[in-house]
Order: structure tokens, then C-alpha cells, then sequence
């Protein structure tokens, strides 16, 4: 018996003890450079802009001196919703009901104006046909604003909270996603998170390491729109180690009492 239970012990320490290498964030992994304490650390130069793509939703503005005329471009149920947006609920996706939706063929509807085509066009260019398009009808320029409606992401996985998401900013960082996800159970691969993106035509996988404190230079390092998180779970997990300390306990002490019970059972002292 004995003989068991040393073993046994040497198992669940294996088994059940997560070192911190594998969960803590923004570490000095060594084979990279280090990055010290207040060192400036320069975002990555990243060549790529955010194409729109069909069944996103921009937010679109106009402001004139002729406001007669421009609510005949407006939708003024969009209007009230606008209004009422600094006291909204922040779980509320109110670009949904204020916003524009591109279809699939990739066209915007706007009051009154033929139908504008959108997908493919970064968020100036758009901005610069629809200016194109509603100036048409006012001898004083039009100011168009338009942006996409906000950060739509998805989580699965080991985060706290998985599905859809949304961040009301112009730029977000993985960070700002993860903190929105929920934290990660320890239980996850956090030097392999699967960013899945998509790109003008088709979609990219990326691997991300959370653990390593070069992801701030990362081109990564800035989410975007309609990007997918998804954390694996460590293959701890697959032989029902406990998260902590005290389920871990729990179950050496089960395996332990088990394996007496079935030792007592057959040397006959039951």
C-alpha cells in the first residue's frame, strides 16, 4: 500500500500544479529581447485598415446649416435613439437600431439617396462617397461623419463569459476584449490564443501568446472588427485535475481513499 501511495502523491503534484509561467501575463520569456519597467514600448507599424465588409454597421452622421434639408436624409427613429445614448445601457447594441446595416451585396441605405456601396472601401473612402452623394442636394457643404458601429467581437473557450461582444470605442486592445470576456479560467492556454480575423475576401488564423510581453509590439496587439478569441483549455484538464488548491486536495484525497479501500478489500481487512 505503501508503495501506492507515493506514487500517487507524485501525480497529483504533476497533474494538478499549474506553474505560473503558464497563466501570468505579459511576462520576459526568455529567446526575446527584454522589455524593462517604463521602457516605451512603440506600437507595431501595421500596413493593414479595416475594409468594411457586408452586415456591418456604420454609424453615419451629417451636419449642415440647412437642417430642414438634411432630415430628409435622416431617419429620425435613428435620431432619438442618438440622443439617448449617453445614458444608455452599455450592454445595449444601440448602433443596431441607430446605425446602418451593409447588406450582402454591400450597400448602405440612406433616406432619399440611390443605394451606396460600401464593402471594400476602408472607412474614409466610404465616408468620402457618401459625402459625394448627399452633397449633390445642398449648395452649402455637407460634414459627413462615419465609422464603423462599434467593436463586434466573439469569445469562446476558456473565458468567463463567451459569445458576442461588443467594445463602444475606436480602438481596443486584446486587453480591453479579454477584461470584457472575463478572466480566463486557469485551466487555459494562454500562450495559445487562436485569433481568428477577418480580411477583405477570406480569413486568417493567428496564434497569440498572452504570456509574452512582446505582444504589446504585436500587430495583434489592437483588435478588430468581427475578429473571434478562442482559448484552448490545457490538457490538465482531460484527467480531472482541479483548478486549485483545494479541489486538487480533494481529489488526491479520493484517489488515496479508493486505493486503501481496495487494498483493505483484498488483503482481507474488511
Amino acid at each position: 500500500m505503501k508503495r501506492l501511495v507515493f506514487p500517487v502523491l507524485i501525480f497529483i503534484s504533476i497533474t494538478s500544479c499549474i506553474s505560473n509561467k503558464r497563466i501570468n501575463y505579459l511576462q520576459n520569456l526568455e529567446g526575446n529581447e527584454p522589455i524593462e519597467m517604463d521602457e516605451f514600448i512603440p506600437f507595431a507599424d501595421v500596413e493593414y485598415e479595416y475594409i468594411l465588409q457586408p452586415y456591418d454597421i456604420v454609424d453615419v452622421d451629417f451636419a449642415s446649416s440647412n437642417e430642414d434639408l438634411l432630415k430628409a436624409f435622416q431617419y429620425q427613429g435613428a435620431n432619438a435613439v442618438r440622443t439617448s445614448r449617453a445614458g444608455g445601457n452599455g450592454n445595449m447594441d444601440i448602433f443596431y437600431f441607430s446605425g446602418y446595416s451593409i447588406d450582402k451585396d454591400g450597400y448602405i441605405q440612406i433616406p432619399n439617396l440611390d443605394p451606396i456601396k460600401i464593402a471594400g472601401l476602408t472607412e474614409i473612402e466610404a465616408r468620402n462617397m457618401v459625402q459625394e452623394a448627399i452633397g449633390f442636394y445642398f449648395k452649402d457643404e455637407v460634414q459627413v461623419k462615419l465609422r464603423i458601429g462599434g467593436i463586434r467581437f466573439t469569445t469562446l473557450g476558456e473565458f468567463s463569459n463567451v459569445g458576442p461582444k461588443m467594445i463602444l470605442k475606436n480602438r481596443a486592445t486584446i486587453f480591453d476584449a479579454i477584461s470584457i470576456a472575463g478572466e480566463s479560467s486557469i485551466l487555459a492556454r494562454k500562450n495559445e490564443l487562436f485569433l481568428i480575423r477577418q480580411y477583405d475576401g477570406g480569413t486568417k488564423i493567428h496564434q497569440i501568446n498572452l504570456n509574452d510581453r512582446q505582444l504589446l509590439a504585436s500587430p495583434y496587439y489592437f483588435i478588430q472588427p468581427n475578429d473571434i478569441l478562442y482559448l484552448q483549455p490545457m490538457n490538465i484538464r482531460q484527467i480531472g485535475s482541479g483548478e486549485n488548491l483545494t479541489g486538487s486536495l480533494q481529489l488526491g484525497v479520493s484517489i488515496i481513499t479508493a486505493l486503501m479501500f481496495l487494498y483493505g478489500i483484498t488483503s482481507g481487512l474488511f
